[in-house]
């Protein structure tokens, strides 16, 4: 689920953390960020969940958000709405055919995703993205409840700022990564771990864990985790994953080894340094796929 830059993609983009946001502006020629800019959050402000409003203090979030916006004075006021992995529940689902008609598709959607969240589907939004595959169609869809995305996007609102598009974190982070053979993502946060495995730029396998160790996790706890995720994508592909990126633990380096381990791959950080350009500033880069993965293009 690369994205292909496009001139009428917004130019800015904002990543909701449990601590902090971080706001990012990209160039003209969507390759680089030009502008960087961060907040930090109290404890508390912002506490990721399926069910309940995450923004439990909005005053603070908000000011967050219009200070790191507006510090990159940009003239457009779009932005990409980056909200936590926590918030969203992204389903892979299969069919032969979907109809052709959006409205229909979806309520097709909606059904089949009836079986697999644990909350009612009448009361959330849902995006998908469906593609040709070798079963037929498969479709990526994200789900969140109607209360959970409007607390995100009146936030941003109240900020001075329209949320046109809204992403969870891993889902956008996937822009940054380079899929042309078997390739496993891992990108940690305070609360999750998620795993991606892409091949040719489909999505074939999303799972979100939950990560009680944090960004501290070591790289042996990683591995173990990820570990079910990636025999049963062997499995069932019968293939082997052949590159693997990485983001959100600061020592990728530490993480390296028992990563390939299992799989034998190179072990990457997601994000490079010469995406940030002149612009990531004091913000570590591992803290970064999100926005830069919403924004720029990897092809």
């Amino acid at each position: 689920m690369s994205h292909t830059y496009q001139s009428g993609r917004p130019k800015l983009a904002c990543e909701v953390f449990a601590d902090r946001v971080i706001a990012a502006r990209a160039s003209d020629s969507g390759q680089v960020l030009e502008l960087c800019s961060t907040n930090e959050l109290s404890p508390g402000c912002v506490v990721p969940d399926l069910a309940e409003n995450n923004l439990r203090e909005r005053s603070a979030v908000v000011n967050a958000l219009r200070e790191s916006l507006e510090s990159l004075g940009a003239r457009s006021r779009d932005v990409v709405a980056v909200v936590p992995d926590a918030a969203v529940r992204v389903v892979l689902l299969d069919f032969e055919t979907l109809p052709s008609k959006r409205e229909e598709a979806e309520g097709v959607v909606r059904f089949r995703l009836r079986k697999s969240l644990p909350f009612d589907v009448d009361q959330a939004k849902v995006s998908y993205q469906a593609e040709a595959a070798s079963s037929g169609v498969r479709v990526v869809a994200a789900v969140s409840l109607n209360n959970v995305v409007r607390d995100y996007e009146e936030a941003f609102r109240e900020a001075g700022f329209s949320p046109g598009v809204v992403l969870p974190s891993m889902l956008a982070a996937l822009g940054a990564a380079p899929a042309d053979r078997p390739t496993l993502v891992v990108k940690v946060d305070a609360l999750t771990t998620s795993i991606s495995i892409l091949d040719h730029g489909q999505l074939l396998l999303f799972r979100s864990l939950e990560n009680t160790r944090g960004v501290a996790i070591n790289g042996e706890q990683l591995a173990e985790d990820i570990y079910p995720s990636v025999v049963f994508f062997q499995d069932t592909y019968n293939t082997n994953i052949e590159q693997i990126f990485v983001a959100g633990i600061s020592d990728v380096e530490e993480a390296a080894p028992a990563l390939k381990a299992q799989t034998g791959a190179e072990v990457k950080e997601l994000v490079k340094a010469s995406q940030l350009g002149l612009g990531g500033g004091s913000i570590p880069k591992w803290r970064m796929a999100g926005v830069v993965g919403a924004l720029l293009s990897t092809n």
